[in-house]
C-alpha cells in the first residue's frame, strides 16, 4: 500500500467512521431515548416505536442515495462527501438539544423523527461515495481488501458510540444519584414488587452528552475531507467527456443497467442487511429488552464482541480477492439462516439463566377468536381494553414466553402459568372502584404466579443475570461465553458485509457507479435491514414468542441465497472496473 493509497483509506474511512458514529448513537440508546420521547405509549408500543424512529433514518436512505448519488456522478465524489457530513453532524447535535415528550408533548417525537430522517438522507449519499472513492484508487487485485476498510467503518462507528456512551454513563451515574420515575400525573411509578421505580441520571439526561459531543467529530471530519482530492477516475472521465449527463436515468431507466440493481438488491444486499442488523443492533436490543441485561453491561458485551470480530471484515474482504465475493456473502447468509434459532436462545440461557429456566414453564393465554388485537399504537389513540389484550400486554412487560390459544367458548381471556389459571378482565366493562382494584389485583396475581414459576421480576434481585461493573469486568465464564456468542454473530456480519462494497462497485461502470450501487445498497440496508429490529420485536410482541421475530431475517437471508445462486454473476473480482468507461 503506497503512501497515497494509505491517505485515501484514512481520509475516506475516518470521516465515514464519524458519520456512522453519529447515525448509530440513536441505535445504541434506542431503549433510553424511547422512554424519554414516547412516554405516553404503552411499554410494548413504546419499544416498537422507538425502534421505528431508529428505522426512520433507514427508510429515507434510498432517497438520499438518489439525490447524492446523482450529485456524486455529476459534480464529483469529494464535494458530495462534504455535504453529507455537514447534514449528519448538525442533525446529531440537535438531537442532543431536543426537549423530551414531557416538555414538548407530541412535537418532541415528531422533531426527533425528522432529525433521524435528515441523518438517513446524509448517510444515503455517504456510503456509495466512500466505497466508490476507495475502489477507484485500489489496485485491481486488492479491491476487496481496500474497500473492506470502508466496511469496518460502520462497526467502528458503533464501537466508538458504545465506548463514548459507556464512558459518559460511568461518569454521570457515578456522580449523580438516581431519581424516582414519575408518570404523566406526577405520581411515582412502582415496580412489580411494590418498590418505587428509579431512573439513573444518564437515562434521564446524561444520554444527551454523546450527541452534543459529536460537534467535535464534525469539525475533525470536515478538516479531513477538505484535504481529500477528487477521484482520478472521475477526473479522467470528466476530461474525456464520457461522464453521464443523466446518471439516474442511465442507471435505472434501461434494462441493461437496471437489472444489475435488482440482482444486487435481492441476490446480495437484502440478505446481507438482515444479517448485519441482526448481529449488531437486534442482538444489542434483544439482550437489553428481552433478556433484561442492564444497558451498561449489554453495551460492554457488544463492544468486546465488536473488538474481537471487526478484523473479520479485512479477512473476508481479502479472501474475496482470491475466491470471489459471491460465495462468501451467500455462505454468510446461509449460515445465519440455519443457526439463528439456536444462537439467540443460547444467548438467553447464558446471559440470564433464571429467565431462560422460567421460559420452560408453559404460559398460555386462552381467548375467544377476535378478542386479541395487534398491540401497536404509534398514535397513542387506540385503547386496548379487551381481556386478551390486557393479558398479553401484562405478560409482554416481563419478557414472558407464551402461547395464545383460541377458544370459541371463552367469554373472558385467561392466563395459565404452569398450573395456575388467572382470569383476565374487560377494562371497558369496569365501573366505580373496579377501575383501580381489578387491574391491580390481576397484575398482582399474574406477577405472583410468574414469580412462583421462577421469573426474575425484580432485576436488582436477579443474581443469575450477567452484570459488568466496568469495561474490563468480563473475566468470568458466563461473560466470556456471552461475548463469544455475540462475536459469532459479528463474524457472520463480516462475512456478508466485508466483500459487499467491492461486489457492488464491480457491477456498474464509472459514469453511473455512485448512483448505481447506492440505491440497491440503501434500499436493502435501509428497508430490509433498518426495519429488521422493529419488525422482529413487533412479531415477537404479537405472537408471544420472544424468538418469533427471528423468522424475518431467516426467511430473507434464505431467499437471498436462492436468488443469489441463480442470478448473481460470479468472478467479478477479476473484472476491470474501467473497461466500460469509453462511450
Amino acid at each position: 500500500m503506497t503512501a497515497e493509497e494509505k491517505k485515501v483509506i484514512l481520509a475516506s474511512s475516518a470521516g465515514t467512521v464519524f458519520e456512522w458514529y453519529d447515525f448509530y448513537l440513536y441505535g445504541s440508546l434506542a431503549a433510553i431515548i424511547g422512554a424519554q420521547f414516547f412516554t405516553a405509549f404503552p411499554e410494548a408500543t413504546r419499544n416498537v416505536f422507538a425502534l421505528l424512529a431508529f428505522a426512520a433514518g433507514f427508510i429515507v436512505r434510498p432517497f438520499g442515495a438518489l439525490v447524492f448519488g446523482a450529485l456524486g456522478d455529476l459534480v464529483g465524489r469529494k464535494y458530495t462527501f462534504l455535504m453529507t457530513i455537514l447534514i449528519m453532524g448538525f442533525s446529531t447535535f440537535l438531537v442532543g438539544l431536543l426537549p423530551t415528550y414531557n416538555s414538548w408533548g407530541a412535537a418532541a417525537p415528531i422533531i426527533l423523527i425528522i432529525l433521524r430522517m435528515l441523518q438517513g438522507l446524509a448517510l444515503g449519499g455517504e456510503y456509495g461515495g466512500a466505497a466508490v472513492y476507495v475502489a477507484e484508487h485500489a489496485p485491481a487485485n486488492q479491491r476487496g481488501y481496500f474497500t473492506a476498510f470502508i466496511q469496518t467503518t460502520a462497526t467502528l462507528g458503533l464501537l466508538l458510540s458504545l465506548v463514548v456512551i459507556l464512558s459518559v454513563q460511568s461518569y454521570v451515574n457515578g456522580n449523580w444519584d438516581p431519581t424516582p420515575v414519575l408518570d404523566a400525573a406526577g405520581a411515582a411509578v412502582m415496580n412489580p414488587d411494590g418498590t418505587p421505580k428509579m431512573i439513573k441520571a444518564f437515562d434521564l439526561w446524561g444520554w444527551r452528552i454523546p450527541f452534543l459531543g459529536s460537534i467535535i467529530l464534525l469539525l475533525v471530519s470536515l478538516y479531513i475531507r477538505m484535504q481529500m482530492h477528487e477521484s482520478p477516475a472521475f477526473k479522467k472521465m470528466k476530461a474525456e467527456g464520457t461522464a453521464s449527463k443523466a446518471p439516474l436515468r442511465e442507471a435505472f431507466g434501461t434494462w441493461k443497467n437496471g437489472k444489475f440493481a435488482l440482482i444486487a438488491l435481492f441476490g446480495l444486499v437484502a440478505g446481507q442487511a438482515v444479517v448485519w442488523y441482526s448481529g449488531q443492533f437486534y442482538a444489542l436490543f434483544f439482550i437489553q429488552n428481552v433478556v433484561k441485561v442492564d444497558s451498561f453491561t449489554a453495551n460492554v458485551m457488544v463492544a468486546w464482541s465488536l473488538i474481537l470480530g471487526t478484523g473479520g471484515f479485512l479477512f473476508f474482504g481479502s479472501l474475496s480477492d482470491r475466491i470471489g465475493r459471491k460465495p462468501i456473502i451467500l455462505a454468510g447468509c446461509l449460515i445465519a439462516a440455519l443457526t439463528y434459532h439456536f444462537v439467540f436462545p443460547l444467548l438467553t440461557k447464558t446471559a440470564n439463566p433464571a429467565l431462560y429456566a422460567a421460559h420452560q414453564t408453559p404460559v398460555i393465554v386462552t381467548a375467544a377468536p377476535g378478542d386479541c388485537s395487534f398491540q401497536f399504537n404509534p398514535t397513542g389513540t387506540a385503547k386496548f381494553t379487551s381481556s386478551c389484550d390486557i393479558a398479553k400486554s401484562t405478560l409482554a412487560k416481563t419478557s414472558v414466553n407464551y402461547e395464545t390459544v383460541e377458544d370459541a367458548a371463552a367469554t373472558t381471556a385467561q392466563v395459565k402459568i404452569g398450573d395456575t389459571v388467572i382470569p383476565a378482565y374487560n377494562a371497558a366493562a369496569l365501573t366505580g372502584d373496579e377501575v383501580k382494584a381489578t387491574p391491580a389485583a390481576f397484575t398482582k396475581s399474574v406477577n405472583d404466579a410468574l414469580t412462583a414459576a421462577g421469573y426474575p421480576l425484580n432485576a436488582e434481585a436477579n443474581t443469575s443475570v450477567i452484570k459488568a461493573s466496568n469495561f474490563f469486568d468480563i473475566f468470568t465464564g458466563q461473560k466470556i461465553m456471552v461475548i463469544l456468542i455475540l462475536t459469532y454473530l459479528i463474524l457472520l456480519v463480516t462475512m456478508v458485509y466485508g466483500p459487499i462494497a467491492a461486489m457492488l462497485v464491480e457491477l456498474f461502470p464509472t459514469r453511473i457507479r455512485y448512483s448505481g450501487l447506492s440505491l440497491p445498497y440503501h434500499i436493502g440496508n435501509g428497508w430490509f435491514g433498518g426495519l429488521m429490529p422493529a419488525t422482529a420485536f413487533a412479531i415477537s410482541a404479537q405472537t408471544g414468542n420472544v424468538y418469533g421475530g427471528l423468522w424475518y431475517p431467516i426467511i430473507i437471508a434464505a431467499a437471498t441465497v436462492v436468488i443469489g445462486v441463480l442470478f448473481v454473476p460470479g468472478g467479478t473480482h477479476k473484472k476491470d472496473i474501467f473497461a466500460d468507461d469509453a462511450r
